[in-house]
């Protein structure tokens, strides 16, 4: 399926469901292009925060006019005492009303608390602004879902040429994750493949294939392939294997013969964030894929983060996403 396919498949899952997305960073010119396409098109209704005189003064600068935005400058708020008041509960003592005031004022908090707060349905930030300023607000307000102890970021990854879609993770937001992380991370990653129509085939990465390499880094892998097993016996998965035994049905025959994965693998579980940040990279600059992300799973609520050099198309495609995880949220 081409990504065209993909996004069109998105797009007929979201159009008219009314989803409210939150976009944090309404003084900048791509997010507002990408809003004012998401509104005309009917597949979701935007939220911008920042100044409204001068978020409209943009908006005319662009030429679009012809639609009612919903714009919110968190200090004029009218429900911002109300807002903090729930801020405050939700910290549970670590964080007073005078801290809920300051944070409350930046833009990704406050639009992270529409969320929480069933005023929105995800958010997507990160074109100025780091991965942590999007993500630290998430983790203190959304949290994790049960049994999730963090967050990870995937990429999906297109080459619509060959109409091959792959999801790499984690490549966004875990260090050196252990066993128990790795296994998460899996597990989360199998759900996120279904919202793309992949049936996922799971490979837990490494530099061996089924013991040919003695390391504490394989014994990772392959613990972490057992718990996966564990949490979710249901799921196609395997490992460890070294990424020409997932992906090539040759290898896979001399490397892994008999698994269910090797040579036919479709979602990569990369053993840290090393690894993960460097294979995309590689296949998106050398194999000519298209990096969408990253995407973050894991959460209560969807919150997905942009590269600061994200485009229009690229926030419109991720803002689809988001609306897409909410909705298979709500199932």
């Amino acid at each position: 399926m081409s990504i065209r396919t993909l996004f069109g498949s998105l797009r007929e899952k979201v159009v008219g469901k009314d989803m409210k997305i939150v976009f944090p960073e309404g003084n900048d010119e791509r997010v507002l292009r990408a809003a004012a396409r998401l509104k005309f098109e009917g597949l979701v209704e935007p939220i911008i925060l920042g100044d409204e005189e001068a978020i409209r003064s943009l908006l005319t600068k662009l030429g679009f006019t012809d639609q009612k935005y919903t714009i919110i400058n968190p200090s004029q708020y009218a429900d911002f005492n109300k807002m903090k008041e729930v801020f405050v509960e939700i910290r549970k003592g670590k964080a007073t009303m005078e801290d809920a005031d300051r944070l409350l004022k930046d833009v990704n908090y406050f639009g992270v608390m529409l969320v929480k707060m069933g005023l929105a349905d995800g958010m997507v930030s990160g074109a100025i602004h780091s991965t942590a300023d999007t993500v630290r607000p998430a983790l203190q307000i959304i949290k994790t879902k049960p049994g999730i102890s963090r967050t990870s970021g995937v990429f999906l990854m297109n080459r619509e040429n060959t109409e091959q879609r792959l999801i790499f993770a984690d490549c966004a937001i875990n260090i050196d994750p252990n066993a128990q992380e790795l296994a998460e991370i899996a597990v989360n990653t199998a759900d996120t493949a279904r919202i793309f129509d992949i049936d996922p085939k799971i490979a837990m990465l490494s530099f061996s294939s089924k013991g040919s390499a003695k390391a504490p880094q394989v014994d990772k892998v392959q613990e972490a392939t057992q718990l996966a097993h564990k949490m979710k016996p249901e799921i196609i998965l395997d490992g460890e294997l070294q990424f020409d035994a997932a992906f090539v049905p040759e290898t896979a025959a001399i490397k892994a013969p008999g698994s269910k994965v090797a040579g036919w693998a479709n979602v990569f579980i990369f053993p840290d964030l090393q690894s993960g940040n460097i294979g995309y990279k590689i296949a998106q600059r050398l194999g000519m894929f298209e990096a969408i992300g990253p995407i973050l799973q894991g959460l209560n609520m969807p919150v997905n983060d942009l590269s600061r050099g994200s485009s229009a198309d690229d926030i419109y495609k991720l803002a689809i996403i988001t609306a897409a995880q909410a909705l298979d949220n709500a199932k």
